[in-house]
């Protein structure tokens, strides 16, 4: 136990060293300026990390945080990101949401040539710094062997789209790839997008419902589309047929989980915890220490026997 904790402390110390980049005198952290170009707010994981974010760097002390919303126009991030290398920021952290690339963003920044650390989404062209976040195909696979051994017959999928958003796909394909091997179980796909919201999640709920009265279980890409998915089924008289597993641990699904709800399983991608490592990296690069290029972050299965643990 000693020992165990011995190493803890070495390595909180390790961190500590490289996050507190000292000033010449030795008194004083030196003070960083931070920007944060959120591609959509609108949404409470997106916020959460932004707010994760802003928590952190209040708690170091020595970091001051420009933060800012796309509101889902790409041509507005790249503006906005422009906008923050005008106001001379040290580093620029990227919450990329549901896009795909950002190349303007990430082209300005290196030409700048300041340090950009992406969160949660790893866009699928351009440099970058670091990356930290979850592994998307894991969550799902670990919902679909959540489900597999609990159910038979019919499992919906509804996502979250675009039809090329890859974390989106990730997860679907890691719940397929459990599922769809299963003579028992037949996924039927919504056709339709949730557009990763509870109002979508209920609207396309209520049309799956339409077409197949008969489902034994949901499959959301995220807890929010899945909370609106759960009202639709309350509505339709089948919270007792009907059981749901999301992603992400948002904390209205956590609670609905542990109050034994017909929401059964969901997978942890905190956001809270993607943007506190998120503002350490960033530190950590700035004080000259060498980092790990993609950092995944672990997605551990939430039921009901562990919801309290996260909530």
């Amino acid at each position: 136990m000693r020992k165990a904790l011995s190493l803890l402390l070495v390595a909180a110390l390790g961190l500590a060293g490289c996050s507190e980049d000292k000033t010449s005198g030795g008194d004083q952290p030196k003070s960083y300026t931070v920007g944060v170009a959120n591609f959509l707010l609108s949404g409470p994981y997106f916020s959460g990390m932004d707010t994760a974010i802003a928590a952190q760097a209040k708690a170091k002390g020595n970091v001051k945080i420009i933060s800012n919303d796309a509101g889902g126009d790409a041509a507005k991030l790249a503006a906005n990101v422009e906008d923050l290398l005008s106001k001379n920021v040290d580093a620029i952290i990227i919450s990329g949401g549901p896009l795909e690339s950002a190349p303007a963003a990430l082209n300005a920044i290196k030409a700048a040539k300041k340090p950009v650390i992406l969160v949660d989404r790893k866009f699928a062209t351009g440099e970058y710094t670091s990356w930290i976040g979850p592994d998307n195909e894991a969550i799902g696979k670990q919902d679909g062997e959540f489900l597999a051994a609990r159910v038979k017959g019919k499992v919906a999928i509804i996502k979250g789209g675009p039809a090329d958003n890859s974390i989106g796909l990730a997860r679907t394909n890691g719940l397929k790839s459990v599922l769809g091997s299963k003579s028992e179980i037949t996924l039927v796909e919504a056709p339709d997008f949730g557009n990763w919201g509870s109002d979508g999640g209920l609207t396309v709920m209520e049309g799956l419902l339409a077409k197949h009265p008969d489902l034994v279980a949901v499959f959301c890409e995220n807890d929010a589309m899945c909370l609106g998915a759960q009202r639709a089924i309350a509505a339709a008289n089948k919270t007792n047929q009907i059981v749901l597993a999301g992603v992400d641990g948002q904390a209205e699904a956590l609670k609905a989980i542990l109050d034994g709800t017909n929401y059964v399983v969901t997978g942890l991608n905190s956001p809270n915890v993607i943007g506190k490592l998120a503002l350490d990296r960033t530190v950590e690069v700035l004080g000259g220490a060498k980092v790990e290029k993609d950092t995944v972050v672990p997605s551990p299965q939430i039921t009901k026997d562990n919801a309290s643990q996260y909530l």
